[in-house]
């Protein structure tokens, strides 16, 4: 991948990023950094999408994830991952790595992967919606809940789900 698609593929992840912080904003949630919201959390109601949620990483990595939904309203508290792959490259290859992450290290029982751009391998996808489906790796005693969505799909659970 040369420089100037990276930059592009940094850029269709930032477009996924937005979309989803003003699918969320437009039904009244407040958009925050988490590192600003951590400071006096309080100050911006219960109804919010925190932004860059720092988190262990099972390397023991300081990792983040693009968001964390919080909503006292609507009883939620869901972690959200967004992998964007527009054409070949190793996004898809970190499906496992992302998989365990949500499993073992993030705290939220709920954990939506977003995964669009129409350039991830078919094996790939399919190896995580199974994952997802089959609650794969995940202890009998644990209650996390992995879901695999796109775009569309994410969209659809918010107009179901956020009214």
């Amino acid at each position: 991948m040369t420089t100037s698609q990276g930059g592009l593929a940094v850029e269709a992840g930032r477009t996924l990023e937005r979309i989803i912080e003003d699918s969320l904003t437009n039904k009244g949630f407040t958009s925050i950094p988490y590192r600003e919201y951590i400071k006096q959390p309080a100050r911006y109601g219960n109804e919010l999408l925190l932004k860059n949620v720092p988190y262990n990483s099972i390397y023991g990595h300081n990792s983040k994830s693009e968001f964390v939904l919080k909503s006292e309203r609507y009883a939620l508290e869901v972690r959200i991952e967004c992998k964007w792959q527009q054409s070949k490259g190793s996004v898809d290859e970190k499906f496992p790595y992302v998989y365990l992450n949500c499993i073992e290290q993030m705290p939220e029982e709920n954990v939506f992967i977003i995964v669009d751009g129409g350039g991830a391998k078919a094996g790939a996808i399919e190896w995580l919606k199974r994952a997802c489906e089959t609650n794969k790796y995940i202890p009998p005693d644990k209650s996390n809940k992995v879901k695999l969505m796109n775009i569309s799909d994410f969209i659809i659970w918010i107009n179901q789900t956020i009214r």
